[in-house]
């Protein structure tokens, strides 16, 4: 018995040790070749269905029905505008964190306003105008791309491609190889020092192209009869902005008579704009050669133009309705171009929006809706001169932006100013104005008996240095604008509802309507990468979408 236990034991020992000496083998996780961010700049999530009966089936159709559709997609913070939300949908943070607050701000220590993307220290590769001093410092949080980066040690490669610098930017993060925007005093795609000292040389190729000029030479009618745009308005209306060298905002449009210069400032505002882009990223993807291996590459595409479209004329022009019917086929014709360069099934996409839109302020008089203009800058003067005629000095606004009152701290410090009496002034002033619904010192935001939603979203977009000292929100349909088209930028749903599609490898089929919100794409992407979170996100995986 006892021989048979020391077996026994010699036995188990080996088995021990041969387990001990396996080699154990983890399996490297599959990921997508690529990973495309599609930002239209300015959708509305109801253009989808709005018009889904014009749409192909190999655009945006194609994304809803072979991919997952996000029905109730929020913006979770204000101003709604394009800065921060390119790089909201990328960080999936909001203002609060990664510092992005506006377009541009009033900065507090330099004493001045600030673009988002301004940087003295780069210059131009491609233009020697100020339209390539450009970079992302200015953004606190990584990106999704910038993990990515990371997570591959720098071997996946990021590329950003949109007209405007602002949505080229930002997505493409801190650690892009790349990010390519439009100049429209060359009429070129350019750079910064900030990414690379000269312009490959594909991108020469392709600027030497002169793409603006033929594509503007094409002038701009209606893909199809202009009285089947059922879903839009008339096509002359006061309300609407003209182009240069056009005396009616009605189709056809005719941009030969303007000089070179006009016209390429022109495309970012028309449909050549959609085209422009598309042909420069299916240039950037065929040349970087992204997807072309087992890493992960990221290409993030903005079409700017529809913003362009929108603002002039307006969300039920048939001018944006035939500029989303011309997107949806080069939406078509660039996922047939990845299926055949990428493979179908081996890459990702994500398609949303930075922001939506406000109907015409003309529009809601004509139709009897609740809405209207107002002007900052007249309150800004009214202010200042009531202001003066109480305590003797000019200028003691200094900035009203983002719907934000910015005091003139320094002089009210050197002549010893109170500062609650003259916020005081201001919102009694502001109050008396019959657009206005709140307004209150932001440093007392959490004490304001307001709905928690408008609460939270001015919060998320709240960064000390960069935001403002009093805050004031329009009641809805109300916005700051002159007497033609359209904005955005408030808590609003007409502004803060977007589109949310994913397609592609690792998303299933189908669709939701529970509130999902703009910061949860980055976390859901990167579950799908099965990589680090960017380090300012605070969304959630959408766990819907993940297979």
């Amino acid at each position: 018995m006892r021989c048979f236990c020391i077996a026994v034991l010699c036995f188990l020992a080996v088995c021990s040790l041969a387990q001990t000496n396996k080699k154990v083998i983890f399996k490297t996780s599959a990921a997508p070749k690529l990973v495309v961010g599609i930002v239209i700049d300015q959708m509305r999530w109801d253009y989808l269905y709005r018009y889904a009966n014009r749409f192909g089936s190999g655009g945006f159709k194609r994304m809803m029905n072979e991919g997952f559709n996000c029905q109730n997609t929020m913006i979770p913070y204000t101003p709604s505008v394009t800065a921060p939300g390119h790089t909201c949908l990328y960080t999936g943070s909001v203002p609060n964190i990664h510092g992005i607050v506006g377009n541009s701000w009033y900065e507090a220590k330099l004493g001045k306003s600030f673009y988002c993307t301004d940087d003295s220290t780069v210059k131009g590769v491609g233009s020697n105008s100020k339209a390539g001093k450009m970079s992302p410092k200015n953004m606190l949080a990584t990106t999704i791309g910038d993990e990515l980066r990371m997570a591959t040690n720098f071997r996946g490669k990021v590329v950003s491609v949109a007209t405007k610098d602002r949505g080229s930017i930002l997505p493409g993060g801190h650690s892009a190889n790349a990010a390519f925007w439009y100049d429209e005093s060359s009429g070129s795609f350019i750079t910064s020092t900030y990414y690379m000292n000269e312009l490959p040389a594909w991108v020469n190729v392709f600027n030497s192209r002169k793409m603006p000029d033929s594509l503007m030479a094409l002038g701009w009618n209606t893909l199809y009869p202009i009285d089947s745009y059922v879903q839009s308005t008339s096509d002359e209306k006061p309300y609407e902005g003209k182009y240069k060298g056009n005396k009616t905002t009605s189709f056809p449009y005719d941009f030969s008579s303007n000089s070179r210069a006009d016209n390429w400032g022109i495309l970012t505002s028309s449909p050549a704009g959609i085209y422009y882009t598309a042909a420069f990223a299916k240039a950037a993807l065929l040349n970087e050669k992204l997807g072309k291996d087992s890493i992960t590459d990221l290409l993030a595409v903005s079409f700017s133009s529809p913003d362009g479209v929108g603002h002039q004329f307006g969300p039920n022009s048939i001018e944006q309705e035939d500029d989303y019917l011309r997107l949806d086929k080069e939406l078509e014709s660039f996922f047939i171009f990845l299926d055949r360069e990428v493979g179908k099934g081996q890459y990702t996409v994500f398609l949303s929006a930075d922001h939506a839109v406000a109907n015409a302020p003309g529009y809601s008089i004509e139709n009897k809706l609740p809405g209207g203009t107002m002007s900052g800058a007249t309150y800004m003067k009214e202010i200042n001169k009531g202001l003066k005629e109480k305590y003797g000095y000019d200028s003691l606004v200094i900035a009203m932006m983002n719907y934000q009152v910015h005091l003139n701290k320094p002089l009210m410090r050197e002549h010893d100013l109170p500062t609650e009496k003259i916020n005081d002034w201001v919102i009694t002033y502001l109050y008396k104005q019959k657009e206005i619904s709140q307004a209150f010192p932001l440093q007392k935001l959490m004490e304001q008996p307001m709905n928690n939603t408008i609460k939270e979203k001015i919060a998320n977009g709240y960064y000390p240095g960069r935001s403002g000292d009093i805050q004031y929100v329009l009641k809805p349909g109300y916005l700051d604008r002159g007497s033609t088209g359209t904005s955005h930028s408030l808590w609003n749903p007409y502004d803060a509802h977007i589109p949310l599609l994913f397609m592609g490898w690792g998303v299933k089929q189908g669709s939701t309507h529970r509130e999902t919100y703009m910061t949860d794409i980055a976390a859901t992407i990167a579950a799908i990468l099965k990589i680090q979170i960017p380090n300012g996100c605070v969304g959630k995986v959408i766990e819907e979408v993940v297979k």
